[in-house]
């Protein structure tokens, strides 16, 4: 199980500024349900002297993609939006006394969710750098130049480190070559080598994957989730709503939130808390998605 500071653990349990900002004029989306994180940044930006006057963050993801979102918003307060575009991925993992490696992907969402709504509240196209270029990870959508761009900013050397900030290769791990190539490209872009100590070992070829002994069947996955949501519901039903498992499709569990969970403004982190826990139960990554998306996923394939 992950290890969270004690900051983690506040902003997630008492997030600040969750919702949309009233009379916001900047607006930045980044992520997607379907690949397990997304987040709505909104700010309300005075246009006499461009200074932050609140901010507030809409997010559907686990723990730590929560608790960066909350400190991201108390950080930029009061900034310019200059100033507030200087802030780093790595300066909202400090401001929460750190985040674990696996999570720092969490940090990297809100960085390019405030590029996005400062670029709104410009007028200006948000150049979305990971929608075009060559598909590498097909688990998490990953392209090509995000990969690159986070070896530069944060001089990722390995796969586990690209894994643990973008997501990709952390699903079927047939892309690891591809990540190690663009490793490679990214440092020499640099014109740095690759730190020895921190050269990858060789690549195994990855082998399908298949049943082992140590994995759960299909029917124990089900207890075990319902078991999670079981531990959960004395929670929700304290707050006058519950949660009801819909269907499993392989790593994605489908909920119905009822009662006034259903129609909470704080549901995508009711969700967020359901796929950290389920993750930490099952060893494994697990979407979690309102019931309304099945439907809609479901027609699209």
């Amino acid at each position: 199980m992950w290890e969270y500071s004690d900051e983690v653990k506040e902003h997630f349990f008492n997030p600040k500024n969750a919702g949309a900002v009233d009379g916001a004029n900047a607006t930045g989306e980044v992520g997607s349900i379907s690949c397990g994180d997304a987040l709505r940044l909104t700010l309300k930006v005075d246009e006499s002297n461009d200074v932050i006057l609140d901010a507030g963050f809409q997010t559907f993801g686990c723990g730590s993609a929560i608790a960066s979102s909350s400190a991201l918003t108390e950080m930029i307060k009061g900034m310019t939006v200059d100033e507030a575009l200087k802030v780093s991925n790595q300066d909202i993992a400090d401001h929460l006394g750190g985040l674990p490696p696996e999570k720092m992907h969490c940090s990297v969402m809100g960085k390019e969710a405030l590029e996005a709504a400062i670029a709104d509240y410009r007028g200006e196209a948000w150049v979305d750098d990971h929608e075009e270029g060559e598909l590498v990870c097909k688990c998490f959508g990953i392209e090509a130049p995000m990969i690159e761009e986070q070896v530069r900013i944060n001089r990722l050397t390995t796969v586990e480190d690209v894994t643990n900030y973008t997501k990709a290769g952390g699903g079927c791990s047939t892309c690891h070559e591809k990540i190690e190539e663009l490793i490679a490209k990214a440092w020499e872009d640099m014109g740095e080598p690759i730190p020895a100590a921190a050269k990858p070992e060789p690549l195994v070829t990855p082998q399908p994957i298949t049943a082992t002994a140590g994995k759960l069947t299909m029917v124990q996955k089900i207890r075990k989730i319902e078991e999670v949501l079981e531990q959960m519901r004395p929670t929700l039903k304290a707050d006058g709503g519950d949660v009801e498992l819909v269907d499993v499709d392989g790593n994605t569990v489908y909920v119905k939130m009822t009662g006034a969970c259903s129609n909470c403004q704080m549901a995508a982190m009711t969700l967020g808390g359901i796929q950290q826990k389920l993750m930490e139960a099952l060893g494994e990554f697990i979407k979690v998605l309102p019931e309304s998306e099945m439907a809609k996923l479901r027609a699209q394939g």
